[in-house]
């Protein structure tokens, strides 16, 4: 049986009066990637933010790998991986010296080519920030989350503006970190990208889980109530055939 590694009971939060979650509970299991899903504004983003110690609750309890939430902040720091959005870096810094003012602020020491070459970005190493490309700089994001050896990533939004091949490219990174042992939590607004890497999602809408399933169980769940689509379901999208045509390798300067 899997462990649970991590544990939401009860959790809200209020900004005034405003109930941006209101009791919610979930369990991650150790080595799943795991789906949080709702549209703008539905408590997601505030729910990650709570569990990676970034914002404070107002009632409910978090658990992380046995470490509660209340009692134990740092200790849950320490087992985590946060993605940062473009903002969190230096642009004019290279990709190594990156690296290693990142581990400097962990107290970490890591070869900062072992870690881009996880990454398909040790032919950047020497490149600032700024003069990646989109598909790049989300990979490079990634690799910033596995500094500290961290149990469990959170990866909000990876794949948003990214072109077909940078996608596919980014879903295959995901999966391999999976495999070797990490826990991840993905948001994400493309269901297709749920439907493939994720073992369960949460559905959240109005601070509320209002489903909670892997997808194809829930897929079943709504075909069993009889729903069609209008268009006939065929064996590929548009999105495979562009990359059919076009390669799945990146292209990138």
């Amino acid at each position: 049986m899997c462990k649970t590694i991590i544990q939401v009971k009860q959790l809200h939060k209020k900004y005034g009066d405003f109930h941006a979650v209101k009791g919610i509970s979930f369990d991650v299991l150790e080595g799943e990637i795991f789906g949080l899903l709702g549209p703008n504004g539905a408590g997601k983003s505030t729910t990650l933010e709570i569990i990676e110690t970034l914002r404070e609750k107002t009632s409910g309890e978090v658990w992380v790998d046995g470490w509660n939430l209340d009692k134990s902040p740092n200790e849950i720091k320490k087992i985590i991986g946060v993605q940062l959005q473009t903002s969190g870096y230096y642009p004019s810094l290279s990709l190594v010296e990156l690296i290693n003012l990142f581990a400097g602020l962990y107290n970490e020491e890591i070869d900062p080519m072992v870690l881009l070459d996880k990454v398909n970005l040790r032919d950047k190493a020497k490149a600032k920030y700024k003069e990646m490309s989109g598909g790049q700089k989300q990979r490079f994001s990634i690799a910033t989350t596995l500094i500290n050896q961290p149990k469990i990533i959170f990866l909000d939004e990876p794949t948003t503006g990214l072109d077909p091949q940078a996608r596919r490219n980014l879903w295959d990174l995901i999966r391999e970190i999976r495999s070797q042992g990490t826990t991840v939590i993905i948001t994400t607004h493309y269901m297709d990208e749920a439907e493939v890497l994720c073992d369960r999602v949460a559905i959240i809408d109005s601070g509320n889980i209002i489903a909670l399933n892997s997808p194809d169980k829930l897929i079943d769940e709504l075909v069993a109530t009889g729903f069609e689509r209008p268009k006939e379901v065929k064996q590929a999208n548009l999105e495979d055939v562009f990359i059919k045509l076009t390669g799945h390798t990146l292209r990138e300067a």
